[in-house]
């Protein structure tokens, strides 16, 4: 039994503030589809920070992982052959396993979806995706495990942000007419898992939405005091503008 929860406890978690670089969080990802088992790892080792550690392919399979080698997070398929994720995750929990798990899975009825939360699932990705979408839900978790790696007591504005690196919910409800509320939560979510302000450019890289488009839901977001901007001056041309996300949000 590992003791505590991957986001802070597991295994001695580093950050910038002790002076030493972050421990790669190692994954599993479970998948019945080899082939997509493949993709998936191949995408979340392509996220910095990220390490793939073992892939199964059955419920069987992925218990027997997990007892194998040590393990951050699961990327949990959700039909399997001889079960279904939900399952693998009640076991895991009955047996004393606290890692973290990110539902990735083409199961979208509303059911499932409400018992991986019931589960303690912190993230819900449907399929099909691109590698924009997962490395987001990586990013918003590298931010989670950053944030309770401080340890001590926090404050309504780091519990807010505690929760935020994984929630849309405190978005403005009422966008105007021709914005999406999930565009305007991937960019809140990279904004939260970044360390440093980010710029228009960077956000699209990391989302994959086109510059303009990002560039359009940062203005939004700065409108309605989510964001705040910041000025960068080079020695020639125009500041370049930095965007990070309000901490009072």
């Amino acid at each position: 039994m590992r003791d505590g929860y991957a986001t802070g406890a597991g295994r001695g978690c580093t950050g910038p503030e002790d002076g030493r670089p972050h421990r790669p969080i190692d994954v599993l990802v479970v998948d019945d589809d080899v082939r997509v088992a493949e993709i998936n790892a191949a995408y979340a080792a392509k996220v910095p920070g990220f390490h793939v550690s073992a892939k199964a392919h059955s419920a069987a399979d992925a218990l027997a992982r997990m007892n194998d080698s040590s393990v951050d997070l699961i990327l949990m398929d959700h039909y399997l052959p001889d079960g279904n994720g939900l399952a693998v995750v009640r076991e895991l929990r009955r047996l004393g396993h606290q890692t973290d798990v990110i539902m990735v899975t083409a199961a979208r009825d509303v059911a499932t979806v409400q018992a991986a939360m019931r589960h303690g699932a912190l993230q819900y990705l449907v399929k099909p995706f691109n590698f924009a979408g997962l490395r987001t839900k990586l990013e918003a978790y590298a931010g989670l495990r950053r944030t309770l790696s401080r340890g001590g007591e926090a404050e309504q504005a780091e519990v807010d942000r505690i929760f935020g690196a994984l929630s849309a919910s405190s978005l403005t409800p009422d966008l105007p007419k021709g914005h999406s509320p999930t565009t305007a939560a991937t960019v809140r979510q990279v904004l939260l898992a970044a360390e440093s302000p980010l710029s228009a450019q960077e956000i699209a890289d990391r989302t994959g939405l086109s510059r303009q488009t990002a560039q359009r839901y940062l203005k939004l977001l700065e409108r309605t005091n989510r964001v705040r901007l910041s000025l960068r001056y080079g020695d020639t041309g125009r500041p370049e503008h930095l965007y990070r996300w309000a901490p009072s949000t």
